[in-house]
């Protein structure tokens, strides 16, 4: 067993306690509290009320178009994240509504998991952008973990994101790709994606935000919405082949991404997932 390294979690968040306050439990929890780093968009936004010693950093907030605002936020965590290098060793940098977790089957924290993995730069998880059924599964409570309320995730692209950095280097936008880097896809870890989690926390979110943010957040949360209530849901045999499908495939217009040849598949997530309290 190697040393444990020295890792560090940052985000960037604007009115979104849901999320934020999940973030902040799940990566405190693993990786202690005061190795959070919180960018609060906007003087007047409010600490977690969970964050303990986190790190919180607020910055003035100005309004932009949503492609403006994806690479404003993408190029402050990026600058925050290179000088978080002085201090650790790796840096895992997502959305407040994003969870890097280890399969539970290896009975492993995540400082513990990636502490011992071999990184080349970077390391992604298999995206699961895990969304609500319309027609099985009903308004989300919001005071019960998540993945006891919602049982189906589309095996996703966007979010097999390089969010595990060992060096300082720059995010594209929404931590999609590092660039000038190829991604690594580790065959135990995931990246969970709430965003489209429940209908009508989309809905309340969107109109909070302009008709910029409303289709934006109408688009993608109908879109794996619509699949996932749409589609047959695989069992979890078919993870292997899309991570097989990622590692290859690359889309002709951003080769430094995975690519899946548009294929839109569904799968029935492990029950052992329930185990992280989400």
């Amino acid at each position: 067993m190697k040393r444990l390294k020295k890792i560090a979690a940052i985000t960037m968040a604007r009115n979104d306690e849901f999320f934020l306050s999940r973030w902040v439990k799940y990566y405190g929890n693993e990786l202690g509290h005061e190795n959070l780093y919180i960018i609060l968009d906007g003087l007047d936004q409010t600490t977690p009320n969970n964050a303990k010693n986190a790190n919180i950093i607020k910055l003035p907030h100005t309004d932009m178009s949503r492609i403006a605002g994806d690479k404003y936020r993408i190029k402050k965590i990026s600058e925050y994240a290179k000088e978080l290098f002085k201090n650790y060793d790796i840096i895992i940098g997502c959305d407040s509504d994003e969870f890097l977790v280890v399969d539970p089957r290896l009975k492993k924290s995540l400082r513990e998991y990636l502490s011992n993995l071999k990184i080349n730069t970077s390391v992604s998880g298999l995206g699961l952008d895990i969304g609500q059924h319309l027609t099985k599964e009903s308004v989300l409570d919001k005071r019960k973990p998540i993945l006891n309320q919602r049982e189906y995730a589309l095996l996703s692209t966007r979010y097999t994101k390089p969010v595990v950095l060992n060096k300082p280097l720059n995010w594209g936008s929404g931590f999609h790709s590092i660039r000038g880097h190829n991604f690594h896809i580790d065959k135990n870890l995931y990246l969970l994606h709430f965003g489209a989690v429940d209908m009508k926390i989309l809905i309340d979110k969107a109109k909070k935000r302009g008709p910029d943010w409303v289709n934006h957040l109408r688009r993608r949360g109908n879109g794996t919405m619509n699949i996932i209530t749409k589609k047959h849901a695989h069992s979890e045999s078919i993870i292997k082949i899309v991570r097989t499908m990622q590692r290859i495939f690359r889309p002709i217009y951003a080769m430094d991404k995975p690519g899946m040849l548009g294929i839109k598949i569904v799968v029935k997530i492990p029950t052992r997932f329930k185990k992280y309290e989400i």
